[in-house]
């Protein structure tokens, strides 16, 4: 459900004066008038539920403090229409224009009539003073004028808002004083607006506001509220956060542990199994790396450090293996030559990537390449 409460500012005049009239108020529920009076009963009636976001406020500035006058200019868009009724307004405007508040509205369509409504930002302090002072925020304010419905041709309207008369021409409208609407309506006849076509016309400007005193200085700076409810969900989720980031290097360092474990089974079974007898995996892994080196194999073996050579050889065509040989420790020596050290360099290089020890005794050849005398660590 959407509600609207209305409510009218108290006139300039009558602002600090003990004996000052109750604000009118209206109070809408989804485009239906379902209470009203001159009294505090908006107090009760703008009783706020905490769920309920779609509430809103709308001011009434009197017809007695902001006049309205309708411009045309038929050949301008609405943006440079509006613009240009500002600017016309204040000059026709008495009065500094440094103290005058002047709001215009943008019509929706060129050629449209432009609202231009003028006021002083001395008024519009003591109204948010007064809303301030009742702690009240209002949405948007508007003159109370904007509401009556242009007249008839030949004619002008009378229309009671809020407890002001209000007269309204075809580009005016002001608070009746008896002695200047003779004056200004000349023959025209003021005839009284229907009660029923006002509240219509009021209702309507309330959904489509054709302008807005809350602008230019007075627009309300946008403020930042947090949701409590929100907050504490930010709350739970950011622990969740904490506690997942701990728990998966946890788990994970669980599962390795668990998976280290079994593959250290899985080696005891194996070594078992090749009449090895010993208590983890890196005593089965020991004495199975002596037997297999007094068998002339395993890691220590000819073939795991001499492969690892060839391989790196085969990268550089340049360098040819002048002489080879290997001990039981698992060492291969040998003498490499090749027409550029920085051949012999990209081998010795190949092999420390694979992890292997490597030590280089460099030496000139009889033909006049370059050659070195190598020592390989076949256990990396």
């Amino acid at each position: 459900m959407t509600r609207t409460l209305v409510l009218w500012l108290p006139p300039l005049a009558a602002l600090g004066e003990d004996d000052a009239p109750r604000p009118a108020w209206l109070r809408i529920d989804d485009g239906v008038i379902v209470d009203s009076g001159q009294d505090d009963g908006w107090v009760d009636a703008w009783e706020k539920p905490q769920d309920n976001t779609n509430d809103r406020l709308v001011a009434l500035a009197p017809a007695a403090d902001v006049p309205l006058r309708w411009l045309h200019y038929p050949d301008a868009a609405p943006a440079q229409a509006a613009a240009a009724a500002r600017i016309d307004a204040l000059k026709n405007s008495l009065g500094d224009a440094a103290v005058l508040h002047v709001v215009a509205g943008q019509p929706a369509e060129t050629g449209q009539a432009v609202p231009v409504a003028v006021t002083t930002h001395a008024a519009m302090t003591a109204w948010t003073d007064w809303l301030k002072a009742r702690d009240l925020a209002p949405a948007a304010i508007i003159p109370a004028a904007t509401a009556v419905p242009p007249p008839e041709p030949d004619t002008l309207w009378a229309a009671e808002v809020g407890g002001e008369q209000i007269v309204r021409t075809a580009d005016r409208a002001w608070v009746s004083d008896p002695e200047l609407d003779p004056l200004i309506a000349g023959s025209h006849a003021i005839l009284p607006l229907d009660a029923g076509r006002m509240r219509e016309a009021l209702l309507l400007t309330l959904s489509a506001p054709p302008l807005d005193l809350l602008s230019g200085g007075w627009k309300p700076k946008r403020s930042w509220s947090v949701d409590p409810a929100m907050l504490r969900l930010a709350k739970r989720l950011a622990i969740a956060l904490v506690v997942v980031s701990l728990a998966v290097p946890i788990i994970y360092a669980l599962r390795l542990s668990s998976d280290a474990g079994r593959a250290d089974e899985a080696v005891v079974a194996m070594a078992r199994k090749a009449g090895v007898a010993a208590g983890d995996a890196a005593a089965a892994e020991a004495e199975l790396d002596r037997r297999l080196a007094a068998a002339g194999g395993g890691p220590l073996a000819f073939s795991v450090p001499a492969s690892a050579l060839y391989d790196a050889m085969g990268d550089a065509p340049g360098v040819t293996l002048k002489t080879l040989s290997h001990r039981t420790d698992g060492t291969l020596t040998t003498t490499l030559a090749a027409p550029r050290v920085e051949d012999i360099n990209k081998v010795l290089l190949a092999l420390q990537a694979r992890g292997y020890r490597i030590t280089a005794q460099p030496m000139a050849g009889s033909d006049g390449q370059q050659m070195a005398n190598i020592t390989i660590r076949a256990v990396p």
